[in-house]
Order: C-alpha cells, then sequence, then structure tokens
C-alpha cells in the first residue's frame, strides 16, 4: 500500500521523505524573493537618480537596509537550492557529488557574507 515492493521495503529503496521539505523551501524562497522584488524594483524607481550619493542616502535608511540585505539573503538562498538540486539530479559519483555541495556551500556562505559586509559599510556610511 503506497511502500513500494517488498523487496524495495526490505532494501531500504524507498522515499526519503526529504523531498517535500526541500521543494516548499523552494517555494518559499521564490514567494520571498518575489515579494522583496516588489519592494527592490519601485524603491529604486522612485530615486530621483541613480548615482552614488542618492543610492547612498537611500541605503543608509534601516528599513531598506534590512530589507535588501534580505533580499540578497533569499535571492542566495534560493540559487543555492535549486543548484542543489542541478548537482544531485546530474553529479552520478558520491565523491564528487559531496565536493560539489561543499564547494556550493562556501561559495554561497562567501557570497552573503560579502553581500551582508557591502550593505553594512554602505549603510553605515562608508566610502
Amino acid at each position: 500500500m503506497g511502500n513500494g515492493t517488498s523487496i524495495g521495503r526490505v532494501r531500504g529503496l524507498g522515499s526519503a521523505h526529504s523531498g517535500v521539505h526541500h521543494w516548499l523551501v523552494i517555494r518559499y524562497t521564490a514567494i520571498g524573493s518575489l515579494l522583496l522584488a516588489v519592494w527592490f524594483v519601485p524603491s529604486l524607481l522612485m530615486l530621483p537618480n541613480l548615482n552614488y550619493q542618492a543610492v547612498h542616502e537611500w541605503l543608509a535608511r534601516p528599513v531598506s537596509a534590512t530589507l535588501l540585505g534580505l533580499f540578497v539573503l533569499v535571492n542566495i538562498w534560493h540559487a543555492r537550492l535549486g543548484l542543489q538540486v542541478v548537482i544531485e539530479d546530474y553529479v552520478h559519483e558520491h565523491a564528487n557529488k559531496f565536493a560539489s555541495i561543499v564547494l556550493l556551500n562556501l561559495v554561497t556562505f562567501a557570497a552573503v557574507a560579502f553581500g551582508a559586509f557591502c550593505i553594512v559599510r554602505l549603510a553605515l556610511g562608508g566610502a
């Protein structure tokens, strides 16, 4: 009754039950990205011009800096989840898959750290 074949149950070849969670997280990050993009694009278009001074003044506001930080975090997280699926589907050797996912996690962490550093530096008045 929905558990596959008898031999599959014995070998433990059934579902890992983690696919639904991963699918939901991808959908949640997509919705978050969409909502933050709905804020981001109009707020940039409402600036008088896009020179450094205007963007710096906009980013110096706490709400703008916080939402831009969330925008960067959610989009990088969403990209990481999508690339993880690609790696899991197309990299077949376990050692290469493990190394690829570790590298993906390191690059993701570095991207989030760099984005947060840039936003904080600009929001606090760095040149």
